[in-house]
């Protein structure tokens, strides 16, 4: 009768179900035929036909809580039930097991109603049979009804509430499971992203170094010195060995800086995380240059983390990142009109205050390439963002890593 009958206790109290009403079934018949009423024969016919009525309902998989069939199966089972009630006092038992099934199978509001009469009517039997009138008459059909409507209430509200336990069960092993996927993509990525630096300051700055010495070597050689031509194949070597470390930091850079430089990963940023609730627009001050891969990663991220904090904790509708390029320094700029924070009380927003290490990792990036990192806000007027890095003097991206 029931889908959500999958445990053994439920499935207990539904077995015990069934037992009580067929056992007062078999106890209405057997009473008739010991006292040899007149209308015994007929009581034992209809009581059989109620027993095989509810049988056939009990396993019917179309008779489901709150369905139409469930409220025919009810009505006709309720139709045997007051046959047997009319012929024999002792049916009104049989209200017990009927309350639970009211209740349990019919809304609310057709339930309780329901209940009302079946009790109205095994009062109604008791005195019509001629039976001595007592309190006790009265109090148990009523007190019957009062346990089985509190009975299926709290079971209701027991289910309702372990189902919603179970749906925030299956939502925390969901969110555990993205929360450990995003881990592993963000040490991946961390993990390119030092290789990256350590190559280009290390590997591609000596092979750098190493081919502008025998450069300058080759120049200062006779065209006929017997040297020459191993210092240029060894010129040429550091050369196409500088090109391979090259391409091996571009490899191991953030996907947004593969195709395109910073201001068109930006823009990529900004676009995709515009949404109807928020704008995000970026702009380029200045004329740009070409910029080292490690800044161009710290950059970025710092934008990343920044927009992140903004869609995710200020509520803001309205977002502008700027990168300046100024002579000597390179900023980014990222400023929305969300609700602010006091920066005096904490972290901030995804600061350590609030579990996280936006703000100290933002600071951590812009101090390891020499540069500053400057927060600016205000509860309920917007948050700014502005990270600073000194221009490195040596040819960036190129001839020297």
């Amino acid at each position: 009768m029931d889908s959500r009958s999958h445990t053994p206790v439920t499935a207990a109290l539904r077995l015990c179900l069934h037992a009580l009403l067929m056992g007062l079934l078999a106890l209405a018949a057997a009473r008739a035929v010991s006292d040899g009423t007149t209308h015994s024969t007929a009581v034992v016919v209809v009581a059989g036909v109620m027993a095989a009525l509810y049988a056939a309902g009990a396993s019917a998989p179309a008779v489901q809580s709150r369905t139409r069939a469930a409220a025919v199966w009810l009505a006709a089972l309720g139709a045997v039930w007051l046959a047997l009630l009319a012929l024999s006092s002792d049916a009104l038992w049989v209200a017990f097991p009927l309350y639970f099934l009211q209740l349990h199978l019919l809304p609310a509001r057709w339930g309780l109603p329901a209940v009302a009469a079946t009790a109205a009517a095994a009062i109604t039997s008791f005195v019509l049979h001629g039976d001595a009138v007592t309190p006790g008459a009265f109090i148990g059909p009523l007190l019957g009804a009062a346990v089985a409507v509190a009975t299926v209430l709290g079971y209701d509200a027991l289910f309702r509430e372990s189902e919603r336990r179970r749906e925030l069960i299956h939502e925390l092993v969901s969110t555990r499971a993205e929360l450990a996927d995003a881990e592993r993509t963000a040490g991946t990525l961390a993990e390119r992203e030092r290789l990256a630096r350590e190559i280009h300051d290390t590997l591609a700055q000596g092979l750098s170094s190493i081919q502008l010495l025998l450069r300058a070597a080759e120049r200062t050689l006779p065209d006929d010195a017997p040297a020459t031509a191993h210092v240029r194949r060894a010129r040429e070597a550091a050369q196409d060995n500088l090109a391979e470390a090259r391409r091996f930091v571009r490899a191991l850079s953030p996907p947004d800086l593969e195709h395109g430089s910073l201001a068109a990963a930006l823009a990529r940023l900004s676009s995709r995380t515009s949404t109807p609730d928020l704008t995000v627009q970026f702009a380029v001050s200045g004329t740009p240059v070409e910029l080292p891969t490690p800044y161009e990663v710290a950059l970025l991220r710092t934008a990343q983390s920044a927009l992140a904090n903004a869609v995710r904790h200020s509520g803001a509708r309205r977002t502008e990142i700027t990168l300046s390029f100024m002579g000597t320094t390179v900023a980014l700029d990222v400023v929305d009109d969300g609700k602010g924070f006091d920066p005096a009380v904490g972290g901030g927003p995804g600061g350590t205050e609030s579990g996280g290490f936006g703000l100290p990792a933002m600071r951590a990036r812009a101090r390891s390439l020499g540069g500053t990192l400057s927060v600016e806000s205000a509860p309920e007027q917007g948050t700014a963002v502005a990270v600073t890095l000194p221009l490195p003097a040596s040819e960036p991206k190129g001839a020297a890593a």
